[in-house]
Order: structure tokens, then sequence, then C-alpha cells
């Protein structure tokens, strides 16, 4: 037995390690230029901001299309890690291809393949995780993986703001290709036969006992809970998404010289908040459970909403930026351990998780157009106001109709890796 230990714990260091090191690097690419794109459009090329709007809504609708496959191709294939870097490097090709063609149909296109490529992060990550650690330790680590992101972000926001100063919009390009370069060697830092390709499905056995076969795809459509948290999820980020992209046009429009700049140190700001958030989100969600934690994340959206059209001074926008730390923190940590509770033992974990991740998906990309579209008519504080009072709606439907998912004891799931124990700093 002496002989296993020395064996065992250094993988796992490695291991959770690697880990670490992929979701930091993975977290400017994940989600391709973001609002970044909306400043570029914005100010470099003069574009108005519903075509801004309508570009930003193409890459999500790209990516409603292919979530839910990739989903179950995550589910199906033993190719994870690949799959995970095919996706980082068609998004850095994608990205670095903007500059050189800037006009409308050419942006279009090059937002649908990021769209489809960057589809494969939340399911395959989800999954390598779900794999490496068991359902008993996942709570723990998926906390410690939103952290790792939100540091990610952080870091590249503030790279890309000093390099603003000095070089203008340009530089999110750069800093893009760069943190896709660390993520493939990041990826790759995970050893294949670290992961448990059934367990990463959801299809958790008893240590020694053979696995089950996944359940007919007819239960997830019977499954009342994931219904609800599916229509969950739509409003939170048809009231999330637009949020950022229009702060940064604010600001953009009153120091056109600076918007990239206060554009990423609204970035930092959050993903600052987010770190600690999620952290804590992942420490406490068996504990406190799950449904208190993601109503403080709705409240706080509803918050962000109104405050947001007390003032156009940079500082307050900055600052009241601060809270989506608290609601995106949360929300990033929350995700998919609420699937993972729903889709327990079914075997469709990670076509679940992409099922889910389409609906916040058509919430985003209905957020993106919608918000540009009244922004044309009726201006930036109204576009805010509607889009707080959506995520107070938010707040009620999850409030009345989503029950508590924690499993009674979740430290009695079978499901963890023999001889894989997470690395505890």
């Amino acid at each position: 037995m002496s002989s296993e230990s020395p064996a065992v714990d250094p993988v796992s260091r490695r291991v959770a390690h690697a880990l670490d090191l992929v979701n930091f690097s993975l977290a400017d690419v994940r989600d391709g230029l973001g609002p970044y794109l909306s400043i570029y459009l914005l100010v470099t090329s003069n574009w108005d901001q519903a075509s801004i709007g309508f570009v930003m809504a193409v890459g999500g609708i790209a990516a409603i299309v292919a979530q839910t496959p990739m989903g179950a191709l995550v589910d199906r294939t033993t190719a994870k890690r690949a799959l995970v870097i095919t996706g980082a490097v068609l998004v850095t090709a994608s990205a670095l291809a903007m500059p050189l063609f800037p006009d409308f149909s050419s942006i279009s296109l090059l937002q649908v393949l990021t769209g489809i490529a960057s589809s494969v992060f939340a399911p395959a990550l989800a999954a390598i995780t779900l794999g490496i650690v068991g359902p008993q330790l996942f709570a723990r680590r998926i906390g410690r993986n939103e952290s790792f992101n939100h540091a990610g972000n952080a870091a590249a926001a503030g790279v890309t703001g000093g390099l603003a100063f000095f070089f203008g919009p340009v530089v999110v390009f750069w800093v893009l290709a760069g943190m896709a370069a660390m993520s493939v060697l990041a990826t790759l830092r995970i050893p294949h036969n670290a992961i448990d390709h059934d367990v990463a499905r959801g299809m958790d056995h008893a240590p020694g006992q053979p696995h089950k076969q996944p359940s007919r795809f007819a239960v997830l459509l019977q499954n009342r809970r994931l219904m609800i948290f599916a229509a969950a999820v739509v409003a939170f980020h048809f009231a999330n998404a637009a949020m950022l992209p229009l702060v940064g046009q604010v600001l953009a429009l009153h120091n056109k010289a600076e918007g990239t700049a206060l554009m990423s140190w609204c970035i930092v700001a959050a993903q600052l908040v987010m770190v600690p958030v999620a952290y804590l989100t992942g420490t406490k969600a068996d504990v406190w459970g799950r449904k208190p934690i993601f109503l403080v994340a709705f409240a706080v959206l509803t918050a962000r909403g109104f405050l947001y059209t007390l003032s156009d001074d940079s500082y307050w926008l900055v600052g009241v930026q601060l809270l989506d730390g608290i609601g995106a923190g949360i929300f990033g940590a929350l995700f998919p351990l609420v699937v993972q509770d729903i889709t327990h033992g079914t075997g469709h974990f990670n076509i679940s998780l992409g099922a889910i991740t389409t609906a916040s998906g058509v919430g985003a990309a209905l957020s993106n157009y919608a918000s540009g579209w009244v922004v044309v008519v009726a201006g930036y504080n109204t576009a805010f106001v509607a889009l707080g009072a959506l995520a107070g709606a938010g707040f009620v439907l999850y409030l009345v109709a989503m029950p508590e998912t924690v499993p009674v004891n979740p430290a009695a799931n079978c499901g963890e890796r023999e001889g894989v124990t997470e690395h505890r700093d």
C-alpha cells in the first residue's frame, strides 16, 4: 500500500495544477473578443450600434446551433483534450482575421466560426474535470476552475488595457493569440489516462463495479427541473450579456481615445471580484445549497441594470461593473454543478450541459440584438432599465419554481475516481 501512495499524490498534484493552467489560459479564448469587438467596430470602423448588435448576436446564434451537438460529441469521445485545442486554434484564427477583413460580411462569417469553435469549451472542460475528480469533489473543483478562469480574464484584460494606451484597440487580437498558445500547452499537460471518460459523462459507479448504460434521451425532456433551470438561464443571460458591451460603448463615446483601456479596467475589476466569489461558491455550495446562492446572483444582476442609469461618469460605471463579479462569479461556479445534480447517473451530463449552454446562448444573442435596437430607438438608459427588469423576473422565476438540487449527502456519491484525489493548496 505504501508503495502506491507516492505515485498517486504527484499525479494528482500535476493534474490539479494542469487544470488550473488550462482554466487560466483559456479564459481569454473561450469568449472570443467579447465586448472588445463592439468597441473596436465602434471606434475604429465607425459602425452603428444596431450593426454591432447584429454581428455580436451572430456569433451567439452559431454557438446555439453547435452547442448541443458539441455536448453529445463530448459525451461520446475520448479525445476531449483534442477538442479543446482545436477550439482554441479556430477562435484565435478567426479573431486574427478580423482586422484584415473588417467589412460587415467578413466579420459576420468570422463571428459564426468563433461561435461554433467556442461551443466546445464549456462541456469539454466540465467533462474533463468531472472525469478526473468525480462528483464527490466536483463542486470544490468547479469553484477552483472558475477562480482561475476569472484570474486569467483579469490578467488578459490588464495586459490589454496597458498595451492599448500605446498600440490602440488592435492589441486585443495579440493578447488573444498569446493566451491561446498557452492554453494549447496547458491542455497537453493533462495526461490522457487521468480522465475516466465514463465518469466524465455522468455514468458513475462503485469501485470495481461495471458502468451502467446511459439512459434514454427522453428522460432529459421529461425532467421538469432541467426545463425550469433552462428558462432561468435564458433570463439570466438575456439580462446580463448586453450590459458590459453597452457600458463599453458609453465609455467609448465619452472617452474615444481611451475606450478600449477603460473597457479593460471594467473587466479587470469584475474579474478580480469573481475570483474569490467563485471559489467561495464552490466550497460552500454543498453546505449552503445551490438555490439561495443563485438567487443572490439574480438580485445583484437586477441592481446593476438600474444603477448604470444613475450616472455616465467613468468611475461610477466601472464601480457598478464590480457587481458583475458577484453575479457572474456565482453563475459560473453553480451552472455546471446544478446540471450535474439534475442529470446525475443518466450518462448525458455533457449533452445536457451543452443544451443548457444553448439556452444561455439564446439569451445572450437576443440580449445583444434587442439591446442594440433599444439603444437606437430609446437610448442607453432605457436599455439598462429593461435588462434590469428582466433580471428581476428571473429572480422571481427561480425563487418560485426552481427547487433545491443539492444532494442530501454529496459525499456519498460513488463516482469518485479511485486513486485520484484533489490537491488542496
